[in-house]
C-alpha cells in the first residue's frame, strides 16, 4: 500500500504561482472581449475565512484527540480528515494565487474607486486563502498517527528496528 504523502511546498508554491498567472491575465482578457471585469464582493472572503475557522477546528480537535488524550481515530474518518486537509490545501493554493494575481491587476488603478476597491477586496481573499491554506495544512500535520512505542509494526520478525534486516545494535 502506497503511503500518503505531506503536501510539498513545490506543490503549493506552483498552485499559487500559476493561480497568480491567471489572475492577473483575467481582466486584460475580460476588456479584451468586450466586457468589464467583475466588481469583487465581500462573500468570498468571508467564505474562504469561515472555510478556515471550520478546517482550523478540525485541525485542533484532531491534534487534540490524537496527539494530546492519544484517542484512537477510525480509518474512515482519517482518511476523511486527509483529504479534507489535502483538497483544500490545493484549493486555497489557486484561489489565493487567483484573487492575488486579480488584486495585482489593479495596483495602476489605486486613484480610481472601482480599481481600489477590486484591489482591496482581492488582496483580502487571497489573505483569507492563505489563512485556509494553513489551516489544511495544519490538519494534514494533525493526522499524523504519533509513535507507538509498544508495538513491533516494522515487519522485522521481531529483531527491532535495524536497516536491511541486520538487529538493532540498540539494546532493547
Amino acid at each position: 500500500m502506497k503511503l500518503a504523502r505531506p503536501t510539498s511546498a513545490l506543490l503549493v508554491v506552483s498552485l499559487i504561482a500559476a493561480g497568480i498567472v491567471v489572475g492577473r491575465l483575467t481582466p486584460p482578457l475580460i476588456v479584451r472581449l468586450g466586457g468589464s471585469p467583475p466588481r469583487l464582493g465581500w462573500v468570498a472572503p468571508l467564505m474562504l475565512l469561515a472555510g478556515a475557522v471550520v478546517v482550523g477546528i478540525f485541525a485542533w480537535n484532531t491534534w487534540q484527540s490524537l496527539h494530546r488524550k492519544h484517542e484512537r481515530m477510525t480509518a474512515d474518518h482519517g482518511i476523511k480528515m486527509l483529504s479534507l486537509a489535502k483538497s483544500c490545501a490545493v484549493v486555497a493554493s489557486l484561489v489565493a494565487g487567483f484573487y492575488g494575481g486579480f488584486a495585482l491587476g489593479f495596483v495602476d488603478n489605486l486613484d480610481s474607486m472601482l480599481g481600489k476597491e477590486r484591489f482591496v477586496r482581492g488582496l483580502t481573499a487571497a489573505v483569507a486563502s492563505l489563512v485556509l491554506l494553513l489551516a489544511a495544512l495544519l490538519l494534514e500535520r494533525a493526522c499524523r498517527l504519533p509513535e507507538d512505542d509498544d508495538e513491533d509494526d516494522d515487519g522485522s520478525g521481531g529483531r527491532g528496528k535495524g536497516s536491511k534486516g541486520r538487529p538493532d545494535p540498540t539494546p532493547a
